[in-house]
């Protein structure tokens, strides 16, 4: 077929692709020339576009023409199901049979993968955490790499831990690369890369130049496509306000001039609930969407904002990479990401089909702590990884990360993300039932650590400079990736005025303020052992028997939120002085006792089964906070007419037992045995004979105040209610 032929084919396929019966469609003649190198030439490809450059019409496109010609199904690695679904109805309207393989279908695997053996799948997306998958990566990946007919990395920028969403799955990929037969076409692409993760990503991917395997059939170099990043549709803004409240109030206020349906990302789980829930309070139809978010909501909330039969999803980053929604017509971040590449990743959602799309950032005093906490997450120090390999190679069967917990001093996921590092280099291997050492030698590359590190914080600094910026806020954002057209836009709020007033009304600030300044956040005891304990000397496994397990308590709020959380982080924050309860804090803590004893289950709630009431105040020792746990005992202890009974205290009180912050089982492992409860705490809580409250300053894993309970239930408290100041998370 000739280059002609072959582009009024693709011409045809694009046009049911876009539902245009016309046929009058036509590819623009960079996307041309990415199908031009997939299909004549079998080349692997590396496109940096921006968002609704039409990436997906180049990989469909390109496959429709490879089947005609009896190639392989295309394979997808897509990261999100958001994502997926979106690409499995837009194959449909080329006529293009898709499938998906990820966590939510399970039970469809066997029938997908007989259909794919069979030949009747055109496409299929599997996310990258299926490539290590142990019976995907043995069983199934071979087969597939074998009778793959194109092979399409989808954000690609996350295989590169120079980008902003690095996720070290997709580094699996080197494997299906090398397992490809000759001449099968490879297609990477991103919205969100500059020049340094575009490098990164074609050296990986073998797209790097001459020579290298990306070559094609002819022996021509790999093409690498890097397009201008100018978003024409969209206008830029950033509104600086007072506080939360206001925030809040503007949204409640504001939201109905926003053109069209939108998306309003916040930074955490708790910030998207916690204004999902005012903004419907005040009249709005809005619906969250967060990493928490049960699978079937998710598409429930999805298929609600793509019929606009919402306002807007109020969202965290998992509401991110490949939602498509042309007609999406504003963007708002209540909160500031801590990356601008990050930030134009998420802001090309909108605008893609429509000629002008609103995009506003409401950055926040609580910003930076997010920062910090998220940046705390980094890879692991040599030490901990060191003892995590020692942990496996001693081992005579694989381990699992339940099991590896007790002996290793990381949290779970960040355990997890560091073990899928350690295999993509070779020094550990997933198998059924858990990782094994595979001996082979590994450096710990502290350099390249270290400058990812200090890549971050110029990360952060950036969108401090984007948000004071007095330049066009689009090229700010275009030099920030490396685009060399970069130029004033004309259209954000500092090329062409403010579009939006900082007003709100009254009713609104103070139905703001009510709604974060309302207290309280129920805490969950914790009611199982941790799995592997014995294996490290603690012999305590299964369920915590009831008769010595902590009631539900409460908090006064968690350190993410937008209301109390900004109270509370600066007074709990390590460099902050030990200093007496304040008194706004003591009063608010009054208020979620009162709310609590009165409220479902509460002791005076006047239900037949509900507790009797507490008759103490029992506070936990701090070495690092101890007059303000303290005073807030006794200042609970006054207002409720009861006694402080005592202090659940260190068995060696000059012993510093401060745990960082880590996994539940070295949380335990260091608690266990470390707690006592005195003898004169011992007698009070005879002679009182009945519930207590248990006092501290921070829940964050909760084994503490698990600890604590258990030890009050076995000296005789008939029932333990823990009441802290603020809960992780």
């Amino acid at each position: 077929m000739s280059d002609e032929d072959l582009r009024i084919a693709a011409d045809r396929v694009l046009a049911r692709l876009v539902g245009d019966p016309s046929g009058s469609a036509r590819l623009r003649e960079d996307q041309w020339r990415a199908i031009e190198a997939l299909v004549a030439d079998r080349r692997r490809a590396l496109v940096v576009q921006r968002t609704g450059w039409g990436k997906s019409a180049v990989y469909f496109v390109a496959t429709a023409l490879l089947r005609e010609r009896g190639g392989g199904p295309t394979v997808i690695v897509s990261p999100l199901l958001a994502l997926m679904r979106n690409q499995v109805e837009a194959a449909a309207r080329a006529g293009i049979h898709a499938r998906t393989i990820n966590s939510a279908n399970t039970e469809e695997w066997d029938t997908i993968q007989a259909e794919v053996a069979a030949g009747e799948v055109d496409v299929l997306l599997v996310s990258p955490e299926r490539l290590n998958n142990p019976d995907f990566r043995d069983q199934v990946l071979p087969k597939l790499a074998a009778a793959t007919g194109l092979l399409v990395v989808d954000e690609a920028h996350c295989i590169s831990d120079w980008g902003h969403d690095f996720r070290p799955d997709y580094r699996r990929l080197r494997t299906m690369l090398a397992d490809l037969p000759p001449g099968v076409p490879v297609l990477a692409t991103t919205a969100t890369a500059n020049a340094r993760v575009t490098a990164d990503v074609a050296e990986q991917l073998g797209t790097g130049g001459p020579g290298r395997d990306g070559a094609g059939a002819d022996g021509s170099p790999a093409l690498v496509l890097r397009g201008p990043l100018d978003r024409e549709s969209l206008s830029l803004g950033v509104l600086r306000l007072p506080d939360a409240a206001h925030r809040l109030a503007w949204l409640a206020d504001h939201l109905p001039e926003l053109p069209g349906s939108g998306i309003i990302y916040t930074l955490t789980v708790a910030a998207a609930e916690e204004v999902a829930a005012f903004l419907r309070q005040r009249g709005h139809t809005v619906a969250s969407y967060t990493g928490k978010t049960e699978n079937a909501d998710r598409q429930q909330a999805e298929e609600d904002l793509l019929a606009n039969r919402v306002k807007a999803l109020v969202a965290t980053s998992a509401l991110g990479m490949g939602f498509d929604k042309p007609d999406l017509g504003f963007v708002v971040h209540l909160g500031s990401p801590s990356s601008p590449i990050a930030y134009y990743q998420q802001v090309g959602r909108a605008g893609r089909g429509v000629a002008h799309a609103e995009v506003l950032l409401l950055p926040g005093r609580e910003d930076e702590a997010i920062w910090r906490y998220f940046a705390s997450l980094a890879f692991p120090s040599e030490e901990q990884v060191r003892r995590t390999l020692d942990v496996l190679a001693a081992a005579d069967r694989p381990v699992s990360l339940p099991a590896l917990e007790p002996q290793v001093d990381l949290r779970r996921s960040r355990l997890e993300t560091m073990l899928k590092v350690l295999d993509v280099d070779g020094a550990v291997r997933r198998v059924r039932g858990g990782w094994t050492a595979t001996g082979q030698p590994w450096t710990y590359d502290a350099e390249r650590y270290a400058w990812v590190a200090r890549q971050r914080e110029a990360e952060q600094q950036a969108m401090r400079d984007y948000a004071s910026s007095t330049g066009c806020r689009m090229e700010f954002l275009r030099r920030q990736l490396d685009d060399e057209a970069a130029a004033p836009c004309g259209r954000c709020d500092n090329c062409s005025g403010a579009r939006f007033t900082a007003e709100v009304s009254a009713a609104s600030l103070e139905a703001a303020r009510g709604e974060l300044g309302r207290p309280g956040v129920e805490v969950e005891p914790r009611r199982m052992w941790p799995t592997g304990l014995p294996a490290v000397g603690v012999e305590l496994k299964g369920r915590i028997p009831v008769g010595e397990q902590a009631a539900p308590g409460r908090a006064l709020g968690r350190l993410s939120d937008i209301g109390w959380g900004n109270r509370l982080r600066p007074l709990l924050a390590p460099q902050n002085p030990d200093e007496p309860i304040p008194d706004d804090v003591a009063a608010a803590v009054v208020t979620v006792l009162a709310d609590w004893a009165k409220g479902p289950g509460g002791w005076a709630s006047g239900a037949p089964d509900a507790p009797a009431r507490p008759v103490g105040v029992v506070t936990v020792a701090s070495h690092t906070r101890p007059r303000l746990i303290q005073t807030l005992g006794e200042r609970i202890a006054s207002v409720g007419r009861m006694p402080v009974l005592g202090t659940v205290s260190y068995v060696d009180a000059g012993a510093d037992t401060r745990v960082p912050r880590t996994n539940s089982a070295q949380r335990l492992r260091a608690l266990h045995g470390a707690l006592t409860v005195p003898p004169a705490l011992a007698a009070a809580l005879e002679r009182a004979a009945g519930p207590v409250l248990l006092v501290d300053d921070v829940a964050d894993t909760g084994w503490t105040l698990a600890v604590a309970a258990r030890l009050l239930r076995r000296a005789g408290a008939e029932a333990v209610f823990p009441l802290v100041l603020a809960v992780q998370g």
